[in-house]
């Protein structure tokens, strides 16, 4: 079994992926009177012709090292989740080769940071670490079909 190990969540490795949900350095403007940071346009939802909805979705707890065997995308439109509570993530993605999953990449995602996926990346499913979680997740709800799942040779990761 091929093992894979967590790399560090920074804009620019995820960057093939999709955008990484953080405050900028510096907001881009202030605004109710001075009182709040407006960190604006931090990724683009991508709708492919559908609508952007906002959900919840609770996920079970994830144990490392974590195998796994099941990626997915969205071929139509984006996805975005950000965790609602104070804990850790793991985000697997992997690039389309030839319209299958290439070999995946592990990211650990800090707490209070979320991801926005373009449209057609395969990812795995979300991946809280430690406890359930909450994740508020804007993705496209319309015509087509947005969900191809694959079954890959089982990888596992770990710190």
């Amino acid at each position: 079994m091929d093992t894979i190990r967590i790399a560090p969540l920074t804009p620019e490795a995820f960057a093939p992926f999709g955008e990484v949900l953080t405050p900028k350095p510096a907001p881009d403007r202030m605004i109710n009177r001075g009182r709040c940071e407006r960190h604006h346009a931090l990724a683009t939802v991508e709708r492919g012709g559908g609508e952007a909805i906002i959900s919840i979705f609770r996920s079970e707890p994830v144990v490392l090292p974590y195998e796994c065997d099941l990626l997915e995308r969205h071929p139509l439109g984006s996805q975005a989740f950000m965790p609602l509570g104070p804990d850790m993530w793991l985000s697997v993605v992997a690039h389309d080769v030839d319209g299958v999953p290439g070999r995946p990449l592990a990211f650990l995602v800090l707490p209070g940071v979320g991801l926005n996926l373009r449209a057609g990346v395969w990812h795995g499913v979300l991946t809280p670490l430690d406890r359930a979680a909450d994740f508020l997740v804007i993705d496209r709800e319309g015509q087509g079909t947005n969900l191809q799942e694959v079954t890959i040779p089982t990888v596992r990761i770990a710190r």
